[in-house]
């Protein structure tokens, strides 16, 4: 029999109306909705389709979002301007500004900008060092969205051993810090593998819980994974012939998992899902 498959898609629509509810419970409240604004820069056909996908769930959410489309030979500085008047626009709560930026753009400068009461990716230097000092403010949508479906689906973390591949501080590095937090839904034991870990697959055979989020494509074999173990899969690869494909062999892990997130329509709809939740969070804690 092969591995129960843990439907993300179907979690997150759980998830979004929860947090439709309650943006309609802020608009009554306050007088106005929620607000998201979305910042892209250059013409990148994933970012492109990630944006339109946060956009049009936002729509549905009942959250208010404005995108600010700008050209790939935009300055750093012009970026920087922009979102500092994002920051001071009362409107906006949440502020995304979708990743990867064009090579002549710091990443890390435009993310420190960003307000971190209004830092809805959990991404900015505050927001990270309260999750590690285990007062988390806003954590990253998709290490939220991979907690959040292993509760819904049944998994205890407390006490289990989880196995993280990659040390990005998008996946990797926020999801241990989360794991490892006392709570009743976390509390894991964890281990962070990179490019530099030696006897990998000795490592990954212990996991009760093994995340794959290493960006590459169907890298975890069955030989790497124990038997019964629950399986995450964050990567999302396209193949020369146009299929989409994880970091995780589907078919022969599923195998012998007991559990798996497939791809698509695993994380990645609960990474939408999350941003969502962060978003009515951070006009909540602007409101008051």
């Amino acid at each position: 029999m092969g591995a129960r498959i843990l439907d993300g898609k179907k979690v997150a629509g759980a998830i979004r109306q929860e947090v439709a509810a309650q943006a309609q419970a802020f608009r009554d409240k306050f007088g106005y909705p929620p607000g998201l604004a979305a910042v892209l820069v250059g013409d990148n056909p994933a970012s492109q389709v990630y944006v339109r996908n946060k956009r049009r769930a936002c729509e549905e959410a009942g959250i208010q979002s404005w995108l600010h489309h700008l050209p790939a030979d935009t300055s750093e500085d012009d970026l920087l301007a922009l979102v500092r008047r994002l920051n001071a626009d009362a409107r906006v709560h949440g502020i995304l500004v979708q990743l990867p930026l064009p090579r002549h753009i710091s990443e890390a400068k435009v993310i420190e900008q960003v307000d971190p009461c209004k830092d809805v990716d959990g991404f900015t230097p505050d927001n990270l060092g309260r999750l590690a000092a285990g007062q988390p403010r806003f954590v990253p949508c998709t290490p939220h969205g991979i907690q959040q479906l292993l509760i819904r689906e049944g998994i205890g973390l407390s006490g289990a051993h989880v196995v993280i591949l990659g040390r990005s501080t998008i996946v990797g590095k926020p999801l241990a810090l989360l794991l490892l937090l006392r709570s009743a839904h976390a509390n894991a034991t964890v281990t962070v593998c990179h490019t530099g870990t030696r006897h990998l697959a000795e490592l990954t055979r212990q996991a009760d819980i093994l995340v794959a989020a290493m960006g590459s494509a169907q890298f975890v074999k069955a030989h790497m994974v124990r038997p019964g173990a629950t399986v995450v899969d964050v990567g999302i690869n396209r193949l020369p012939d146009g299929s989409l494909v994880g970091d995780v062999a589907f078919a022969e892990v599923s195998a012998i998992a007991g559990a798996i997130t497939p791809v698509p329509g695993g994380i990645g709809p609960m990474t939408v899902a999350m941003l969502l939740y962060n978003t009515v969070e951070a006009a909540r804690l602007q409101a008051h």
